[in-house]
């Protein structure tokens, strides 16, 4: 995935949506110690820089050097480039020893991982007891229903070009396999139990342009000679928008599991 998502690392940059403060402040609650967050799939680093305004370190990685040379600079946060797949060696020296990592985030990633060499290595550096891992995703938008109607269907438009993963996204969760044990009351958060969360944006004619362009399955469609938003659909959706210079509140249902590994 690091070559495709290299391809759109300046739409990622420009059109990708923040997280809410409150998500990390609600993280760092559930965490014992503060000391080292390790943020993985950081692409240019929106969730790294939320995460250092709560822990002394962070650590964040990605196998794109591309979305990695975009990503926000803070100076608490260390970006570090991992090959797709890290030895124990490389995890320890490029992240942290055994046992010493307080928090693990992905943001909209971990669905590409390969999961069980991920979740065997985020289990060998969670601090024990304490250390948290997280992951989210976001899915839909909601605008209103002109500009709705036409987000609908270029969406639809690009299901036969996802990546067979990207299922666990579009099932916000439900289906990810999440081998950690709950943190949250009543299970909320652990596999199976996605809590279910809102995002919320406001949004230009060109940055909802710039999302869908930053979409893996927009990019794939176009090396297979199809054009997601050629002209006629471009025209649709400015059409539905309005004034080109109006900004909407855009809501994007969110998903996330939350756990810890067994003592």
């Amino acid at each position: 995935m690091a070559m495709l998502h290299d391809k759109q690392a300046n739409e990622y940059s420009e059109s990708r949506p923040t997280y809410p403060v409150s998500w990390f402040s609600m993280l760092a609650s559930l965490t014992l110690n503060h000391q080292l967050a390790w943020d993985v799939g950081a692409g240019n680093g929106q969730a790294s820089i939320s995460i250092a305004e709560h822990y002394d370190r962070v650590i964040a990685t990605d196998i794109s050097k591309n979305q990695l040379e975009l990503a926000h600079k803070h100076p608490k946060v260390t970006y570090v480039v991992t090959p797709l797949i890290m030895t124990d060696e490389e995890l320890f020296s490029m992240v942290g020893e055994e046992g010493s990592v307080d928090l693990v985030t992905v943001a909209t990633a971990v669905h590409w991982f390969d999961l069980d060499t991920f979740y065997s290595q985020v289990k060998r550096v969670l601090r024990k007891p304490g250390g948290v891992i997280a992951v989210w995703a976001y899915g839909g938008l909601t605008i209103n229903p002109a500009v709705d109607a036409v987000c609908k269907d270029v969406l639809e438009s690009t299901g036969p070009y996802w990546d067979p993963r990207s299922r666990y996204a579009a099932e916000g969760y439900m289906t990810l396999p999440f081998p950690f044990e709950p943190v949250l009351e009543n299970g909320r958060g652990s596999e199976g139990n996605p809590m279910e969360m809102e995002m919320e944006t406001q949004l230009s004619l060109e940055k909802l342009l710039g999302f869908f362009k930053s979409l893996s399955a927009v990019v794939t469609a176009r090396e297979k000679g199809v054009d997601i938003l050629n002209e006629k659909v471009c025209k649709r959706i400015k059409e539905a928008w309005g004034d080109e210079n109006m900004i909407y509140t855009c809501k994007l249902p969110s998903y996330m599991l939350v756990g810890k590994s067994p003592l």
